[in-house]
């Protein structure tokens, strides 16, 4: 924050920066590299939340060479441990963020992906939300300008909005209500929606907030189109949504086959979709008109890979690890028959 002085004349004297007050919130990011990554960029990022935090936790899982690094790069400015060693949950990112809030000192905690970058007004509008509800859901974007797949992405996001809520690569917690329930299950392979999940179970107040509007860096083409089948194969979880989407390709086959300009009209009604969500809760905002037009790609995209998704359930589940992950996550009924035999909310 800029001020400006003046001295008794009232002539202009001096700018100057004032240092802001750090908010009341731990601000944790599970990491895991394997290969080297930008780790200046991060850094800055990272040396930027320290002052806006009361604190900052890199939880690294990275190999040796890469904590090493990390732990030089960062260390003066954060807390950088490793994750817990009697946690062994198969998703890594869990692993971390049980460590992360187990490490946390404020009951306020934001749990964010290394590619998640807050600015200021969005930390205290979780902030802020936190003071009523034990989990809070914000909106990730893009920034622009934005390469082709990130504008396909995109189009996955604002249908998501449109027929409900998006899934963000960051989430606000209240420590307590985690501890309290006994923390979440990391052996499935849609952790975030387990998270969100168990603590509305655990008769935690969840809060989706699809106008605080978090950016969020695009990955490498190489690394989306490796995501398809694994992002289709969250949709167990939802039974509903997959079931659409397995429906959707012979049907669309169907249809170019028999009425082909019927095609053009499930085209126009996906573009209308998107747009729906896009123009929801001040969107407009952050989310280009053009990223509207890439829905019927991403519904095309998603029938065809929902029905691979099948194929690798039907073979052991998505490879992760070394090895396989078959439960994308866990039931609302299954989590509340966990909560009840605890002596939980029934």
């Amino acid at each position: 924050m800029e001020c400006w002085l003046f001295c008794p004349a009232g002539a202009l004297c001096l700018k100057r920066r004032l240092t802001q007050v750090p908010l009341a919130v731990s601000y944790v990011l599970p990491l895991k590299w394997s290969r080297e990554c930008d780790r200046d960029e991060l850094g800055t990022y990272l040396n930027s939340l320290s002052h806006d935090c009361a604190e900052v936790i890199v939880v690294d899982g990275s190999d040796d060479a890469n904590f090493q690094a990390n732990a030089e790069a960062w260390g003066a400015f954060l807390r950088h441990v490793r994750p817990d060693s009697d946690l062994q949950y198969v998703m890594g990112k869990a692993n971390g963020v049980t460590t992360g809030l187990r490490r946390a000192s404020e009951e306020k905690v934001v749990i964010a992906d290394d590619d998640v970058r807050y600015d200021r007004d969005a930390l205290v509008k979780v902030t802020e939300l936190l003071d009523v509800y034990d989990l809070v859901r914000p909106q990730n974007y893009f920034p622009q300008p934005m390469p082709w797949h990130a504008k396909w992405d995109t189009a996955r996001t604002l249908i998501n909005r449109a027929t409900g809520a998006d899934f963000p690569g960051t989430l606000g917690v209240r420590r307590s209500k985690f501890h309290e329930m006994g923390g979440y299950d990391g052996d499935v392979i849609f952790e975030n929606l387990e998270l969100i999940r168990t603590i509305s179970s655990a008769g935690g107040r969840v809060c989706t907030a699809s106008d605080i509007l978090v950016a969020r860096l695009p990955s490498t083409t190489g690394r989306f189109l490796s995501q398809r089948v694994r992002q289709a194969y969250d949709d167990f979880a939802l039974p509903q949504r997959m079931a659409v989407w397995l429906l959707l390709l012979p049907q669309t086959l169907w249809l170019w086959r028999r009425t082909k300009p019927a095609l053009l009209l499930v085209a126009v009604g996906a573009v209308a979709v998107a747009e729906k969500g896009r123009r929801r809760d001040g969107g407009t905002r952050v989310f280009p008109v053009t990223a509207s037009l890439f829905a019927p790609l991403w519904l095309a995209e998603r029938a065809f890979c929902s029905w691979l998704a099948v194929g690798r359930y039907l073979t052991g589940g998505v490879p992760y690890g070394g090895g396989k992950i078959k439960r994308a996550a866990s039931t609302v009924k299954v989590l509340r028959g966990r909560t009840q035999s605890r002596g939980g909310p029934s």
